[in-house]
């Protein structure tokens, strides 16, 4: 994992995420010991929109992190232009 990349945590990463959620890895935390395959990540959690709401430090199974696509964003339709109207 790299700076940058949107990952999907489920129990396959961890327990913990019974409710999966997305995150931004901000960077992974080498300096904290870990068990063989586990890494800790300091992250943001993405809402549905791809917007950060929180930043988290977790504690994950390299081999459960998914890579994924942004989440995608519903998008608005653009302003219409409309041609001035002659009145009377």
């Amino acid at each position: 994992m790299k700076a940058g990349d949107v990952v999907h945590l489920t129990t396959a990463a961890s327990v913990q995420f019974l409710r999966p959620i997305f995150v931004r890895v901000i960077r992974e935390l080498p300096e904290r010991h870990t068990y063989d395959g586990w890494v800790w990540i300091d992250c943001y959690e993405l809402n549905a929109a791809g917007d950060a709401v929180a930043r988290r430090e977790l504690y994950v199974m390299r081999t459960g992190v998914r890579l994924q696509a942004l989440p995608v964003r519903p998008t608005r339709p653009g302003k219409r232009r409309r041609n001035p109207v002659r009145v009377g």
